[in-house]
């Protein structure tokens, strides 16, 4: 059985990203549906898999990541509006018995990701 992780790393200040609010939604043609809301731990990792087991379905998902909260809260002078506010990563899970790791590598400037395993 497959899984979905995630981490966050702040290439601002070259360490996790310890405590961004990571939400989860299934997206579909009839809107999202909300499927978890966790925190990162101090490693910048979920503490558990976003999805597995029965959950890791085939479809459509986005990952909502609340960087500038997270930054905001690490003392960083933000611009208003913030440039890098709620980074949205939306992907998709074809194969349920692969492990798809999703990360944010993210800055107040910029952002990327990847698909890990």
């Amino acid at each position: 059985m497959g899984k979905l992780s995630t981490h966050v790393l702040d290439i601002a200040h070259g360490r996790p990203g310890a405590g961004v609010k990571v939400t989860l939604f299934s997206v579909a043609p009839e809107g999202k549906v909300l499927l978890k809301m966790d925190m990162t731990n101090s490693d910048g990792r979920c503490s558990s898999p976003l999805l597995e087991g029965d959950s890791m379905k085939a479809g459509q998902y986005e990952l909502v990541f609340n960087a500038g909260d997270y930054f905001a809260a690490q003392g960083v002078e933000l611009p208003s509006p913030r440039f890098i506010d709620l980074v949205t990563l939306s992907f998709g899970i074809a194969h349920t018995d692969e492990n798809y790791h999703v990360p944010l590598v993210v800055s107040p400037w910029s952002y990327s990701t990847y698909r890990g395993s």
